[in-house]
């Protein structure tokens, strides 16, 4: 009887010694408060127009954003970006939100034209017949939610003018229809930070911090 209860013993210590083994790598995955890790800014009830919501963070340190775009000799248009506090993610990178990474989203009138994670695109020019467009640059994190501060995108809007139909023609910028700056860019002159017109936030007139 005597060697049936030490056994027993023996088996309830390696019981108990298993399950603090579980239990202290629980709390590492937890942190060492036993917190879940904090996740990056704050989810909004606001969604932009494909549904994707909005992440909320602090302005200091927020990523920026400016688009500038200016006519090509070959037709379309040349459309650069400059980011500060941010890097472009590699096609590929974990769907979640990582502070001041991600990609850029490019629109013409409200429309999706192109997923960026570089600063440069060419835009067609059957995509911006005559008259005039707007061009906006809009920062995502990895999972696909929208930078925001204060409750406003983190993008940047250009004013263009196209006054030829022929797609082939040279186009021009028009100055005086630049949202936030002159020669069709979305950055303030002077590179000072503030709103665009479209309501999200302003840009830096240099990237500081682009891939």
């Amino acid at each position: 009887m005597s060697w049936t209860r030490s056994l027993i013993a023996a088996l309830a210590v390696c019981v108990l010694l298993l399950a603090g083994s579980a239990g202290c790598g629980s709390r590492d995955a937890r942190g060492r408060d036993g917190a879940s890790p904090s996740p990056v800014g704050e989810l909004l009830d606001t969604r932009d127009q494909e549904g994707r919501p909005y992440r909320e963070v602090d302005e200091e340190g927020a990523p920026e954003v400016g688009v500038e775009v200016t006519p090509d000799t070959g037709g379309g248009w040349g459309v650069r970006l400059a980011v500060r506090n941010f890097r472009f993610s590699p096609e590929g990178a974990d769907r979640r939100a990582t502070a001041g990474r991600g990609l850029a989203r490019l629109y013409v009138n409200g429309r999706p034209v192109a997923a960026l994670r570089t600063r440069a695109y060419h835009l067609p020019a059957r995509l911006v017949p005559r008259g005039t467009h707007q061009v906006t640059a809009r920062l995502y994190a990895d999972d696909g939610t929208v930078w925001a501060v204060d409750g406003k995108p983190v993008e940047s809007t250009a004013a263009i003018t196209v006054s030829e139909q022929d797609p082939g023609a040279a186009a021009s910028a028009d100055p005086e229809a630049a949202t936030g700056g002159p020669s069709a860019s979305g950055a303030p002159a002077g590179g000072t930070r503030g709103p665009s017109r479209s309501g999200g936030r302003g840009s830096p007139g240099g990237g500081d911090e682009a891939s």
